[in-house]
Order: structure tokens, then sequence, then C-alpha cells
């Protein structure tokens, strides 16, 4: 469920609602009983846990694929 943020147009309050999409958008402030206005908001980039997902159980960062390269670099010096 995507979190919404509503702006109080009399008293200019601010708050975070967590609605479902179908969910109609709220009219009326809880603090003045203004009239609201749902805002646009920047939402939240996806996460994935657990396992099934490409990102967390295949994909290697490059960070961790030059570490192991010179890893295996250092070993054959030393051999």
């Amino acid at each position: 469920m995507p979190t919404y943020e509503y702006q109080c147009q009399d008293c200019n309050y601010s708050f975070d609602k967590l609605q479902k999409m179908s969910d109609e958008p709220l009219k009326v402030c809880p603090k003045c009983q203004g009239k609201l206005k749902r805002l646009i908001g920047t939402g939240s980039g996806l996460i994935f846990k657990g396992s099934g997902f490409y990102i967390t159980d295949y994909k290697k960062s490059k960070n961790n694929h030059k570490l192991s390269e010179k890893k295996d670099n250092k070993n054959e010096t030393k051999s």
C-alpha cells in the first residue's frame, strides 16, 4: 500500500497517510476541518527482500568482482 502526503489548505498542516490505491483521497483536515490537498510524493523504491529475485540471488556488484580478481592475482604471485 502506498503512502500519500496531504496538506491542509487552511492551516498548512501536513501529514502522511497509508492508504490503498483504490481508497478515496481524504478531504477534511484532522486538525482544523479545512480542505485537504493530496500532494505529489516522491514515492519509494522497490525493496527486494528474500530469495527469488535476480538482484538478491545472482547479481554481483562490480566491487565484489574486482575484489575477487585482486585476491586471485595476489595468490598467483605468492606461488
